[in-house]
């Protein structure tokens, strides 16, 4: 067995090596064809940043030559070779690269099948020259020796809060000082690119501390680490809202940000080629101060949604108890023994109905469309394990690994990897679904059964990771309405059907608007039109309307308008291309040729 394991392994090394070999051949002779010729009929390459200065999959033979004759020269890619040992697993060879561009470092993570490409991901990992400080490049943190007026590091920081804003204006504004702002501002600091974050919010972290009681992460803390500082060993699972929330102020503080908490953008205007943005901030003591800042790079790090979507519905007005829509519920407590009826069926409307029953609440939840249910230990035993689990770093996983992994999945090619999983989950807990069906709850798994990863990309909506209201709706303790709501009464919910819901509270769990709305309320709508369609992959499905484009719209790369960024996404989406947003602004401030290849036509869907 051992001879065969070895036989097998050293196979793999001497294809991967021909392969290489091959490539490197390829695009040392500049020769697009050739190197094209080493992909499959169904391939494809994913690059981030590396090659195209763009995060965009080049999708077979014919988008692999389209894309190196357009990046070849300016690239100059050299030195493609393997970072450990090729692995061969189900006619896969999986191989760990690194290689070299004329700007930076980069790896990356290619799938040989039948000794051709069928994936490949490329990434920029670091700009030549402009490193980060880390390891044996570390800073000192203090300048042995005597010297007259000698800065400490408090000084300093002191002077730069002091200057920065005012008589040193910023090479990049962060608005949105959430999960997002925050590790693509520690990515900055990190480049040494003068950065500050403006955030309504008094303190980093009240953004989640400002949400509904129960609230706590569905995602567990292996997928939700934050750059450069990973959660203690003993972190729990699932991270209680107000935890995380200190846990981002603490790290704003000691990653050394720029915050300005409690502050509104009024305002932001293209001059030249940087910004006008006009802000109002308040001071510790309730005075407010207008501020024009003129950063050369806008980042609107505004998660990945937008306005709270709350629905008019005729007699709203009439009702003469508490309506709010879940981002201002305030919890649970004073609502013991009222009748209350929480419109929508997603996660939030799941955990506030959990939250009120458990307060003594009569609690009935309108599903107005079906909704996607996965239970919490299945989706990590099931769709999580091998990545983001305890058992995965016991194996040797770490996160940029997990992180690769996953980035190396093309889109187009993804639901292919989920069906299966969601599949598994769905034969698993049969029992589960057939109650919650028995119950009247309206259940799907995607248009195409892909499961909640590629609803998420698709349209950041219609799922819900049960992790105990459930049990709630399949028993009845929480009641199922369905339908669609046409009225309110003075005491009720009325539906289209007639049914006649009484109520002393409605929460309306309906969601968020589009990350457009948002962001026209600062740019203005003339340049949000020209920018388009924020997020979605264009598959074509439900609230993600084709053409197909490949990649989330938009997302931390060059839009229609230069000088213009989005960033945000979950904590691990954040955590992840935060990173490459970092090298493209640190790219443009030092004044590295940053040719784009094939950026996105622009969308108006909705």
């Amino acid at each position: 067995m051992t001879q065969t394991v070895d036989q097998q392994a050293s196979a793999a090394a001497s294809e991967t090596d021909a392969w290489l070999s091959a490539f490197q051949q390829a695009l040392t002779a500049r020769d697009a064809d050739a190197a094209a010729a080493l992909f499959a009929d169904e391939s494809y390459w994913r690059d981030i940043v590396s090659f195209t200065w763009n995060i965009t999959t080049a999708e077979g033979s014919a988008g692999v030559a389209d894309m190196l004759r357009a990046t070849l020269d300016d690239v100059d890619p050299v030195g493609f070779r393997v970072t450990e040992e090729p692995a061969e697993a189900d006619g896969v060879i999986t191989a760990w690269l690194a290689f070299e561009t004329r700007a930076g470092r980069g790896s990356g993570l290619l799938r040989l099948v039948g000794g051709k490409a069928f994936t490949l991901l490329t990434t920029l990992d670091e700009l030549k020259g402009h490193e980060e400080p880390a390891n044996d490049r570390r800073p000192k943190g203090v300048r042995h020796g005597a010297f007259r007026d000698r800065e400490t590091w408090a000084e300093g920081r002191v002077r730069e809060a002091t200057e920065l804003g005012y008589t040193v204006q910023p090479e990049v504004l962060i608005i949105g000082g959430g999960q997002g702002g925050i590790a693509l501002g520690a990515r900055l600091r990190q480049l040494g690119v003068p950065t500050i974050i403006v955030e309504r919010n008094e303190r980093p972290g009240d953004s989640w501390r400002k949400r509904y009681k129960s609230l706590a992460l569905h995602d567990p803390v292996w997928y939700d680490h934050l750059p450069y500082i990973p959660f203690p060993a003993g972190w729990p699972v699932f991270s209680p809202k107000d935890k995380i929330g200190d846990w981002l102020e603490m790290y704003a503080k000691v990653m050394e940000l720029n915050y300005w908490g409690s502050t509104t953008c009024k305002s932001a205007v293209r001059e030249g080629d940087g910004w006008v943005v006009v802000v109002e901030r308040t001071g510790a003591d309730g005075t407010v101060e207008e501020i024009t800042l003129r950063p050369r790079q806008l980042v609107l790090a505004l998660g990945a949604s937008g306005l709270p979507s709350v629905p008019e519905i005729p007699g709203s007005e009439k009702f003469r108890g508490d309506q709010h829509h879940s981002s201002a519920h305030p919890g649970p407590d004073r609502y013991k023994g009222k009748r209350a009826v929480v419109i929508g069926s997603n996660n939030s409307a799941h955990d506030i109905c959990a939250a009120l029953w458990e307060a003594g609440a009569d609690v009935t939840m309108v599903q107005r469309s079906s909704t996607h249910v996965v239970r919490s230990d299945s989706l990590m035993d099931l769709g999580l394990s091998d990545l983001y689990s305890e058992r995965a770093v016991a194996a040797g996983m770490t996160t940029f690994k997990a992180d690769t992994i996953f980035a190396s999945l093309p889109f187009r090619f993804l639901p292919a990897v989920q069906t299966p999983v969601y599949n598994a989950i769905r034969e698993r807990d049969a029992e589960y679904y057939r109650r919650l069906e028995q119950a009247g709850f309206d259940l799907d798994f995607g248009e195409d059964d892909s499961g909640l990863f590629l609803k998420y990309l698709r349209r950041g909506s219609g799922y819900y990771i049960d992790v105990g209201a459930s049990e709630l709706v399949a028993n009845g303790d929480v009641k199922l309405a369905k339908g669609q709501v046409t009225e309110l009464t003075e005491d009720a919910v009325v539906l289209d059907d007639g049914t006649r819901l009484p109520a002393d509270l409605v929460v309306y769990a309906t969601g968020y608007g589009s990350m457009n709305q948002l962001a026209a309320d600062i740019i203005g709508q003339d340049m949000a039109d020209k920018v388009g369609k924020v997020w979605g992959l264009g598959s074509g499905t439900t609230k993600d309307p084709g053409p197909w484009e490949g990649e989330l719209r938009n997302m931390w790369k060059p839009t229609a308008q230069e000088g213009l960024w989005f960033h945000g996404g979950n904590l691990a989406l954040s955590r992840y291309y935060s990173l490459y947003l970092a090298l493209q602004l640190k790219a443009r401030m030092e004044g590295i040729p940053t040719p784009v290849y094939k950026r996105a036509p622009v969308h108006h869907t909705e």
